[in-house]
């Protein structure tokens, strides 16, 4: 899944974000009500997670706006305010879901992936596929001409951010950005560490190489049926 988080405390968003990737899932991040709002209307994403109370604009002025754009992407709020009347303000204003304070990371997560479910296809990618090769994005499977490919989490995120981008050069910017929260060069080779063990489980035992270096630029997931 592509999962935006809006919450401005740093540990609880760093909590957050940590656990989701860890579990294979692409996710970014915004501390404010404003980038949040952003974000959700200029990005495409399977689930947003809102805190209720937000610097500039709060978790329900955010769904409230998406609603009227037309943006049906499933929302759910987190919020120290559990009674019943803050819950049904919450649906109200166009949440898929309400989660109330201290909650276990175990709950958010499955509550994230029921509400990815109940969605319509047309309303969540569900599979990404190029040429032969095929992520389920529900059940954390690759496959390439039918064979499972077995990838660790941080391989499965770095291989949706290059099939979401299929046939487009993927920067290395983008991907310590995307993949592990870098917004900055470590000046490590951690990129090519994983490129390698990527290239290897989904090139190797194949005739067609899929995964392309574009020399001084980035990576590419490259079809070679695309026009």
């Amino acid at each position: 899944m592509r999962i935006l988080i809006v919450e401005d405390d740093t540990q609880t968003a760093d909590f957050i974000c940590q656990g989701l990737r860890q579990s294979g899932h692409t996710v970014d991040h915004a501390d404010n009500g404003e980038d949040g709002l952003h974000l959700a209307l200029t990005e495409e994403y399977d689930v947003l997670v809102l805190d209720r109370m937000l610097p500039k604009y709060d978790g329900l002025s955010i769904i409230k706006q998406l609603r009227n754009n037309g943006i049906k992407t499933p929302a759910l709020i987190l919020s120290a305010l559990g009674d019943v009347d803050h819950r049904v303000e919450g649906l109200e204003a166009g949440g898929d879901d309400y989660l109330v304070k201290p909650y276990a990371f175990s709950e958010l997560l499955a509550r994230l992936q029921a509400l990815v479910r109940r969605v319509q296809p047309e309303q969540a990618e569900t599979k990404l596929q190029v040429a032969d090769l095929t992520m389920n994005l529900i059940k954390h499977q690759v496959s390439r001409a039918g064979q499972i490919i077995n990838l660790q989490p941080r391989e499965f995120t770095l291989l949706e951010v290059l099939m979401r981008h299929a046939n487009e050069v993927v920067t290395r910017t983008m991907l310590l950005e995307k993949v592990w929260d870098y917004h900055f060069d470590p000046q490590t080779n951690i990129i090519d560490v994983h490129i390698s063990r990527l290239r290897t489980k989904i090139d190797k035992d194949f005739d067609t190489p899929l995964l392309r270096t574009v020399r001084g630029a980035g990576y590419m997931i490259h079809d070679p049926q695309a026009t």
